[in-house]
């Protein structure tokens, strides 16, 4: 049996990210690293000149270390959405909610993991009816949009087509909780004014690394003293 689920009015999510460079763009006028509002330093004084939430950890490594223990269980933890796809989900949601830092730097992580890489993530973002996903990952990230804007978007019609997909209830239990997730984030990043570069080399570097988000935390910590 199928559900048939009208999606939700969103808005044209390329267009809302038109402020923002295409992270496989190169800069125009050479790396930038400004603001949501357009200033050159974050609303409080950090330790470090890092760009986004990477300078909030180093402020505040208490609270960092638990934040990337949730982050590695859900985009690296064991489980039958591929890393790719659930990097996707945390992109998505990260450009709906406009966040720059957010968005470049994970939908550089999915781009490094999806086989057909930025141009998979730029045709979601374009236009998620369209875009060439899966039915199952496409039901997903719709329930993801509705969770960003309010976990009582969520409907049961929702759930029930995503399941009719093959998706099971780990999987939209964690699609919930990814999509929670970066909405928090997003929030941390832009709610304390953080910086964030424009120079896509800066975000597919990284986005290259493989140890996982517990382990760089632990590197760039030590590193800093």
């Amino acid at each position: 049996m199928t559900h048939a689920v009208t999606p939700a009015a969103r808005p044209n999510v390329a267009t809302e990210l038109s402020i923002v460079p295409s992270p496989r763009q190169g800069a125009r006028t050479g790396p930038q690293h400004t603001n949501h509002r357009g200033g050159t330093r974050p609303y409080i004084a950090l330790a470090t000149d890092e760009p986004g939430v990477r300078g909030l950890f180093r402020f505040r490594p208490e609270a960092a270390l638990p934040m990337n223990q949730l982050v590695d269980v859900l985009l690296r933890g064991d489980g039958t959405l591929g890393r790719g796809e659930r990097e996707l989900i945390g992109a998505y949601v990260s450009a709906l909610n406009r966040c720059r830092f957010c968005f470049h730097t994970h939908a550089a992580f999915a781009a490094v993991r999806l086989p057909e890489g930025m141009d998979l993530v730029e045709q979601v973002l374009a236009d998620l009816d369209t875009a060439p996903v899966t039915p199952k990952m496409r039901a997903l990230l719709r329930i993801a949009a509705s969770v960003q804007r309010s976990g009582r978007d969520v409907t049961e019609e929702q759930v029930a087509a995503a399941r009719a997909e093959g998706a099971t209830d780990l999987e939209i239990h964690d699609t919930v909780l990814i999509a929670a997730a970066f909405c928090m984030f997003n929030r941390y990043v832009d709610g304390l004014g953080t910086v964030a570069s424009d120079d896509p080399e800066h975000y597919l570097e990284r986005a290259r690394l493989t140890q996982g988000y517990v382990a760089v935390l632990a590197e760039a910590l030590a590193a800093a003293g």
